[in-house]
């Protein structure tokens, strides 16, 4: 059964998303003084009392949308109360009721829905302002976010609006296959993510930038669980600005540390920049296994032969992995989609695969009776035995006499002949050589 879903929702900066943060009890959205900073939808779990719920932060509602952004901000907060079974309105203790206050209470009165008034930022009673009763949705609770005053009492009140629980089985936990879509901005993650997803979960601008949370989304396809993270895009370290865009940054690269398939995202419609190989060179490094899609192109030249050339522009750049596909896309007209999709699954099942050592010791011997370790010094490099001892990545260690004499490129070489006898495609896989006590 999927768990009832509880939505955060308010006017630009009253503290929603330091609400969201102190009730999962984690750093999941970005906080700052700014209005506006939060966007898209953010989801996570929480339990209390022993119920457990889904939770979602929103962007700020504003009465007149100023831009494009703020408009699908909009769209997306009230789709969020559409869909959710409980609605915190959360509102400034400290400056009153505004008409952004009054148009989002009027939104929730149109809506249906149970609402909890959260007037947040109250540090001491004198902070609270008891005219939020004329927004006609019931009692005020103070709270702060910030210092975790109020939040159990408004836990409470949550769960008591809260549909009544049944007796149906819970929903199976599956592993699900985590996909982060990682690149320098405005190359289309989000409108790819949108596509994939089937529906406008990221926010979509020319603007770039646009993107500033690591946003997870569970989907299904084809009988496989996903989660996949849109991330913001990742500038040259020199380009970032300190403040939001560093914490964007840095919960892109968490968002890869935490994912099992990186899907680097280019912009078709230029050439692969050495910031591409950067974005790309840490998910590998990372361990993880990945996927290059070549996304805009709808909008160039599709010739075979244009095709061939770009694909060799990008593997000459990566050269580092070539394990990974190199997939063209269209976010815009869903080229490519289940073929990324395939390779993602392909991935991922590669990245989590066990081999038994009996039939890695085989492998390893006749790689080394096809092409013995070259001595050095005098010294007789010998290999006795191999095993996969871990996996995501695969890791493999050969035991020899002497491993600091194992040259890297005879490394390259057994590495080869493990992926090719076992057919890992779309994740590395590490070979390490220890000495045998």
């Amino acid at each position: 059964m999927a768990k009832p879903l509880v939505a955060i929702v308010g006017r630009p900066n009253v503290g929603k998303s330091a609400l969201f943060n102190r009730i999962i009890r984690s750093r999941s959205s970005i906080v700052d003084d700014s209005p506006g900073i939060t966007r898209d939808r953010v989801y996570s779990t929480a339990e209390w009392s022993g119920r457990s719920f889904a939770i979602v932060d929103t962007g700020g509602i504003e009465a007149d949308p100023a831009d494009d952004i703020s408009t699908q901000t909009r769209e997306h907060a009230e789709h969020a109360m559409k869909a959710a079974d409980v609605i915190i309105f959360v509102v400034d203790a400290r400056s009153g009721i505004t008409s952004d206050d009054k148009d989002v209470a009027q939104l929730l009165r149109i809506a249906g829905k149970p609402v909890i008034l959260a007037a947040n930022k109250v540090d001491h009673p004198a902070h609270m302002d008891y005219e939020f009763y004329a927004l006609g949705l019931g009692d005020p609770m103070p709270v702060s976010a910030v210092h975790g005053i109020g939040i159990g009492n408004l836990l409470d009140a949550v769960v008591q609006a809260l549909p009544p629980q049944t007796d149906e089985p819970a929903e199976k936990d599956d592993d699900p296959i985590r996909v982060a879509l990682v690149g320098r901005p405005n190359v289309g993650k989000s409108s790819l993510a949108n596509r994939i997803l089937g529906e406008e979960r990221s926010i979509v601008s020319d603007t770039p930038g646009t993107t500033r949370d690591a946003l997870d989304t569970v989907f299904d396809y084809d009988g496989t669980k996903y989660v996949i993270i849109d991330t913001a895009g990742i500038r040259r370290r020199g380009k970032v600005d300190p403040g939001v865009e560093k914490y964007s940054v840095l919960r892109a690269f968490a968002a890869v540390d935490r994912c099992d398939v990186a899907v680097t995202v280019i912009d078709g419609t230029s050439d692969p920049v050495v910031q591409d190989t950067k974005i790309a060179g840490y998910a590998h490094e990372a361990g993880k296994a990945g996927v290059i899609a070549v996304n805009k192109w709808d909008m160039v030249d599709r010739d075979k032969a244009f095709a061939r050339d770009y694909e060799r522009k990008v593997r000459t750049m990566m050269n580092f992995m070539p394990y990974a596909d190199v997939l063209f896309v269209s976010a815009l007209t869903g080229r490519g989609i289940t073929k990324l999709l395939d390779a993602v699954r392909k991935g991922a099942m590669h990245h989590r695969r066990r081999i038994q050592t009996s039939m890695v010791n085989r492998v390893v011997q006749d790689a080394v009776l096809r092409n013995p370790p070259p001595s050095d010094k005098g010294k007789a490099v010998r290999i006795f035995y191999a095993s996969q001892v871990s996996s995501r990545p695969p890791l493999f260690v050969v035991w020899t006499n002497y491993p600091e004499l194992i040259h890297f490129s005879y490394k390259r070489y057994l590495e080869n002949a493990i992926r090719e006898a076992f057919e890992f495609s779309g994740t590395p896989i590490i070979v390490q050589f220890r000495a045998r006590d």
